[in-house]
């Protein structure tokens, strides 16, 4: 059995336990923009705990780069620096421990995470969005190419295009309907105006910790030590303008116009308790070429969860309608993998970045992880217990993700919610 904590919320079933102590940055209570520590229902203030001295112990560069707004600077101390800062942590948050239970200053370390605003919990400079999930890749396929969904490239190398980070936003988010070129057929000609297929895609992100120098490559047995931890990603897409503008160089303006990233990060280090041995690739399939083999990659578990409710259902307080089911251990890539690949030319990467695995499907029609597979390019509408039905999203709907990781013996570990409202388009100028 895992520790107990003197924070009473933290035993109790929940996302975050003594077992997961996830960083995040967020503003409140009279409080500027600061990093923290999510424990049950509160969260440590790392400033407050550096000034009241408790960290004094660490590396000198830790508590400087704990009082920092952002997660980058502490990204960059590396994995002995966050291991000792999670070994502290843990400590002064254990039932067993005096030093910040009852220390006089101890309302102003910790503070209820009602009322706080979350940002993202670092400068992203990069962000890159993969396509390694095999069953999602297959069904999109299916849909466009159906005598050859799998492009010959596809399982010799992790997919993926440069995403925009400017549209990086931390959840809760709200996310205007965008504009764009569609057209009825794939010859034109184009017309311009709100997208009719918005969609949503439940992705996991891996932040980056220490890169790499311009020039150099990150080898996949280095990979997962730079990782510091994992977020959930939605990946909003508008499909009509996705199809008319993606060839010849993918995806473009259907995916910049925001992407919703969950505020807490999840480390690896909380992580691998829970990580499992990949899974063989089918008999058949090309083995991967020697800067894709990685001999220590692991397969992570997280099952996720994604809903929907309408405008309506919440004025009705009805509980969220469950679109479906998944489980990141499906994924046909790694994010060490990922890595590897993206650095294989000398890209550098920075503490901060962020990849983002694509969407998260299954075998199973419960497991997709979008719309546009769910209902098959809208021919399958989904029935909501409003009345209503859904091909793709509406204005005033709420799509919620969720992520958890379980295992004998173990705290149950959850990364909180990547929510985002659907908000009418602008109207025309």
């Amino acid at each position: 059995m895992s520790a107990k904590s003197w924070v009473t919320s933290a035993n109790e079933l929940g996302d975050f336990p003594l077992a997961n102590l996830p960083y995040g940055s967020f503003e409140g209570e009279s409080r500027p923009r600061r990093l923290g520590v999510r424990i049950g229902d509160e969260v440590v203030d790392l400033r407050a705990l550096v000034e009241c001295g408790l960290l004094g112990g660490l590396d000198g560069r830790v508590s400087p780069a704990l009082t920092q707004p952002t997660l980058n600077a502490f990204l960059a101390l590396g994995p002995e620096a966050w291991r000792l800062t999670r070994a502290r942590l843990t400590q002064l948050l254990r039932a067993d421990c005096p030093e910040l239970r009852d220390h006089p200053k101890r309302g102003a370390c910790l503070v209820p995470v009602w009322g706080l605003s979350m940002r993202l919990p670092c400068d992203i400079g990069d962000y890159t969005d993969f396509y390694a999930s095999v069953h999602h890749a297959t069904n999109v396929g299916t849909m466009f190419r159906p005598t050859n969904p799998l492009l010959p490239n596809w399982k010799h190398l992790p997919v993926g295009y440069h995403g925009r980070s400017s549209s990086l936003c931390a959840s809760p988010t709200q996310v205007r309907r965008p504009c764009g070129q569609t057209s009825a057929t794939d010859e034109g000609p184009p017309v311009f105006g709100p997208t009719k297929l918005l969609d949503y895609e439940l992705e996991v992100g891996a932040i980056i910790g220490t890169g790499n120098p311009i020039g150099t490559r990150v080898t996949p047995s280095d990979a997962w030590r730079r990782i510091f931890g994992l977020v959930l990603v939605n990946d909003w897409s508008a499909r009509d303008v996705q199809k008319w503008e993606y060839q010849p160089l993918g995806p473009f303006t259907a995916k910049n116009f925001v992407t919703t990233v969950s505020p807490w990060v999840v480390t690896m280090e909380a992580l691998r308790p829970y990580c499992e041995p990949v899974v063989a690739r089918p008999g058949g399939d090309p083995m991967p070429l020697p800067h894709l083999i990685c001999p220590n990659d692991v397969a992570i578990p997280i099952q996720l969860e994604v809903t929907i409710a309408s405008e309506k259902m919440r004025q009705a307080r009805q509980t969220p309608h469950l679109l479906s089911r998944g489980n990141f251990r499906d994924m046909y890539w790694s994010f060490a993998q990922m890595l590897a690949h993206h650095t294989s030319t000398g890209c550098a990467m920075q503490p901060g970045d962020l990849i983002a695995s694509g969407t998260v499907s299954g075998p199973a029609k419960d497991s997709r992880g979008c719309l546009l597979e769910l209902t098959w390019r809208g021919t399958e509408p989904i029935d909501l217990p409003d009345g209503t039905q859904r091909r793709f999203l509406q204005d005033g709907d709420e799509v919620g993700m969720s992520g958890r990781l379980e295992r004998a013996g173990l705290p149950r570990l959850g990364f909180g919610d990547c929510t985002g409202t659907v908000l009418p388009a602008h109207p025309a100028d």
